[in-house]
């Protein structure tokens, strides 16, 4: 396995606390953490909620600036493939919860404080 460089390991140090961000944000409004960082080969989820009875998959997006796009913009066709992939991973892993209904949603946070979040329930399919 190849070590980290610097600017990797900030940047996942980084991400870590704009998730954290997102998971308190979400908590607030009444979902409950089922897991974090889910992996498996084909894809990863930041978080996995539980919603009044669904299962909630969502991807944690962060951009500094809005000049080149929103950062709940950033999740195209393939990066949507990978939720849903990794999806199927974590519902194989834990049957009872596949026989919940399931939602893909999006957290994008903008800004030097990521201040500006937009909640995107349903964001895809």
């Amino acid at each position: 396995m190849a070590e980290k460089t610097p600017r990797s390991a900030w940047r996942q140090a980084k991400g870590q606390c704009f998730e954290a961000l997102a998971l308190q944000f979400l908590e607030a409004r009444g979902l409950e953490l089922l897991a974090r960082n889910v992996r498996c080969r084909l894809g990863e989820i930041d978080l996995v909620l539980l919603h009044h009875g669904t299962v909630v998959f969502t991807e944690v997006r962060y951009r500094r600036s809005t000049c080149y796009g929103r950062a709940h913009s950033t999740v195209d066709h393939q990066k949507q493939r990978r939720i849903r992939d990794a999806a199927r991973f974590f519902l194989s892993r834990h049957p009872l919860l596949a026989r919940q209904p399931c939602r893909f949603d999006v957290i994008g946070m903008e800004g030097s404080d990521a201040g500006n979040i937009t909640w995107i329930r349903g964001a895809f399919y």
